[in-house]
């Protein structure tokens, strides 16, 4: 398990844990980042990460990035 800051670009993950507060957990799910869900890094631009939650495009800042592990 590593955070999504440090995933490959192009490879497909599977999020295994969601940390943080209560309220960054119900904005990271509002946003599609749910436990078991795919995710897929498409690039880091500007110490943000850029990536494909359930067919949407969404950055993430590389702080948020490191709550997500897959």
């Amino acid at each position: 398990m590593m955070p999504l800051s440090f995933a490959d670009a192009g490879a497909e993950n599977t999020i295994k844990k969601i940390g943080g507060s209560a309220e960054t957990k119900k904005h990271l799910e509002n946003l599609g980042f749910v436990v078991g869900g795919t995710i897929t890094v498409i690039t880091e631009t500007g110490g943000n990460v850029i990536v494909n939650v359930k067919d949407a495009r969404i950055a993430v800042s590389k702080e948020m990035a490191s709550k997500i592990m897959v």
